[in-house]
């Protein structure tokens, strides 16, 4: 059982390892960003896939996350960050 306990308190800090590196642009709605989207994924996400989408491709990405994954964003939260994503992450 201790052996069970070192290897997941291991892989779960493994997963989590870096976290706390992944800088965002500071503009106005980081903090939107950053309070919404960290709770579900990492927000290494957002600058891994920086200059692929469009702000349509971010509107696609955002709305795929509340109305598909779920994710509890309010209307004025979502168009926020969808313009944070687009200004400074967007092709």
């Amino acid at each position: 059982m201790r052996t069970l306990f070192l290897l997941l308190s291991f892989f779960a800090a493994a997963a989590t390892a870096g976290e706390n590196q992944i800088l965002l642009k500071n503009r106005p709605g980081k903090n939107q960003v950053i309070a919404q989207c960290a709770m579900c994924h990492s927000l290494d996400y957002i600058t891994l896939n920086a200059g692929i989408p469009d702000r349509a491709g971010w509107e696609k990405i955002v709305g795929k996350m509340v109305n598909v994954m779920g994710a509890p964003i309010d209307d004025a939260d979502k168009q926020t960050i969808i313009d944070y994503l687009a200004q400074n992450y967007g092709k």
